[in-house]
């Protein structure tokens, strides 16, 4: 099995470098293909040090900004893999828990695997207490739509099979990617599995770029791609 990594980048010059370490030291054959999505830091530089040190790195780069849909939609077209992993160039998601996300499809049981922050993994930051209510809410909502019975269908882990990866033709450019994502998942009835993660989650501080109008705009995502889609 060879597992692609697809990870959407902006502004991320802090973290990039220890993320990448991170990704490279789980033991998988695998490439890691980097979307710049118009980075206005040292981000750009630091993906081209990285693709010269590793030959498993790709990089690419958005002229304008396409938000974390258009970058996920670049690098979903580059891949090679047999599976598909998202990962977010931050440090809130632990690409220890690969071996959990990647076992129900090594298994054979699973299409699609979603990582849960709320069924209790290793380690888990306090959550901000809206952020927390908000996820809650947004995943309710997507479950009503698409009948799926997911506890968070917000998180950044979802690893596909290629076979899906490919059929998902991404049409958001905003945070409103992961409910398109749920919903088009659901509507192919592919089998979807739910694991544990740990989460080191951001605060606004600490660059944390999600706030309230992406809440809305998720909501009618879900609508949308549920109804329309």
């Amino acid at each position: 099995m060879k597992l692609s990594i697809v990870m959407p980048v902006y502004n991320e010059e802090k973290t990039l470098e220890e993320i990448v370490r991170r990704v490279q030291a789980v033991p998988y054959d695998k490439e890691l293909i980097l979307v710049d999505d118009c980075s206005k830091d040292r981000t750009p530089e630091i993906m081209q040090k990285l693709a010269r040190e590793h030959s498993n790195v790709r990089v690419f780069r958005h002229e304008t900004n396409q938000g974390k849909g258009g970058a996920l939609a670049t690098g979903f077209s580059k891949v090679s893999g047999d599976v598909v992993l998202i990962q977010d160039a931050d440090l809130e998601y632990d690409p220890g828990d690969y071996p959990a996300l990647l076992r129900p499809i090594l298994e054979g049981k699973a299409d699609v695997v979603f990582g849960s922050r709320f069924l209790g993994g290793a380690y888990a930051r306090v959550h901000l207490f809206y952020h927390y209510i908000g996820n809650r809410m947004l995943t309710l909502a997507s479950n009503c739509f698409t009948n799926l019975n997911l506890t968070d269908m917000e998180t950044c882990y979802k690893v596909f099979r290629r076979e899906v990866a490919d059929r998902l033709q991404i049409r958001s450019r905003t945070f409103a990617v992961e409910p398109e994502i749920t919903a088009k998942v659901a509507k192919m009835r592919v089998r979807v599995y739910e694991v544990p993660i740990s989460y080191a989650g951001r605060d606004y501080s600490e660059g944390k770029k999600i706030g309230l109008k992406d809440a809305f705009i998720a909501l009618w995502a879900i609508m949308r791609w549920s109804l329309f889609g």
